[in-house]
């Protein structure tokens, strides 16, 4: 049975307060940000805000869904090659987690990596600090710092994170959610934010066939739906929009042309959605663009490695070639 977005997440989560919190909430950068993309000729928010906590825990649903392979299949990579990892990244790193996450992968790792510090980052701060408290239980002998921000801004990390020995983790694929010229300019920040040598473990989703794709990002039950439509009750909190979620439909698909996969949130019907100072009025089946996915083949991906800094050294795949694990020692910045 196909459950309604709404159904979705009742099964998922439990009730979360609809609580308005406007600018106050979002703060006036993030509230300009949200505003100009919504009023963009072609509609857009950032996918970053498809993260709130309960954002957070539908995306970990979706993680166990049977459609949805990269998670999945970057896990087998990590429990084939674990070791050889362990030995290209060296002792006593310190790991620093792009978008953490409940910070399972990176803890399924800490046996064979043994890190001195963990640094794990993320935009949900309440999800965030949950996860780690968590874990720290789990490895008490591990120092941890958890730091709540947007890194896909200017990229600083504070003087507690130790400089040695820097490895930054980034699994999942997320830099996909970066067009190929913003992942090399954000891979430049993170090269810059370190003086002494750094290095990256970072999982890529490979080409393969679109149906596989499809069905990865607009799964049978609406999980995906639900995650993706949330983002509309988030956009509500942050700036005090009106969004009704019922109005609007999941859109996710392969563009073959630009090598990504495209999500959207669809409107079902002509309506007008306001925010304090602003207003748009949207059109049947018109679109707000949620997400992108780019997909790589392994020469395409070490390519923009090497413009970004970076200079692969391993690669790791599954067997049937879906996804890969590279691990790349910053060199000159190009």
């Amino acid at each position: 049975m196909h459950l309604t977005h709404s159904a979705a997440i009742r099964m998922i989560a439990p009730e979360v307060s609809e609580r308005p919190v406007g600018v106050a909430h979002g703060g006036a950068a993030i509230s300009a940000e949200i505003c100009a993309g919504l009023l963009a000729r072609r509609a857009a928010i950032s996918p970053k805000y498809l993260y709130d906590s309960l954002g957070s825990r539908l995306f970990e649903a979706i993680c166990e869904l049977p459609e949805y392979y990269p998670t999945r299949t970057e896990a087998a990579i990590f429990d084939r090659h674990g070791g050889a990892m362990a030995e290209a990244v060296g002792p006593g790193c310190t790991l620093i987690d792009l978008g953490a996450g409940n910070c399972a992968k990176a803890a399924s790792l800490f046996p064979l990596l043994q890190p001195a510090q963990y640094v794990p980052i993320d935009i949900s701060r309440d999800f965030l600090n949950d996860a780690v408290l968590r874990l720290r239980q789990r490895f008490p002998a591990i120092d941890m710092t958890a730091l709540a921000l947007d890194f896909s801004r200017a990229f600083a990390l504070p003087d507690s994170v130790r400089a040695a020995g820097r490895v930054f983790f980034y699994p999942g694929s997320s830099i996909g959610n970066f067009a190929p010229h913003e992942a090399i300019a954000f891979l430049r920040r993170l090269r810059a934010s370190s003086a002494g040598e750094c290095s990256l473990l970072i999982g890529v989703d490979l080409v393969k066939d679109s149906a596989i794709l499809d069905a990865a990002y607009d799964d049978a039950i609406g999980v995906t739906a639900a995650f993706n439509l949330n983002l509309l009750r988030h956009v509500n909190h942050l700036i005090g929009a009106d969004f009704d979620v019922a109005q609007w439909q999941h859109r996710a698909f392969f563009n073959a042309e630009e090598g990504r996969i495209e999500m959207h949130v669809e409107a079902r019907e002509a309506l007008e959605v306001t925010w304090p100072d602003g207003a748009r009025h949207f059109a049947r089946g018109e679109r707000i663009h949620t997400e992108d996915s780019y997909k790589y083949t392994p020469r395409s991906f070490v390519d923009l490695l090497r413009d970004a800094g970076f200079a692969a050294t391993r690669t790791w795949t599954d067997e049937a070639g879906w996804f890969a694990v590279v691990h790349a020692r910053a060199m000159g910045l190009a």
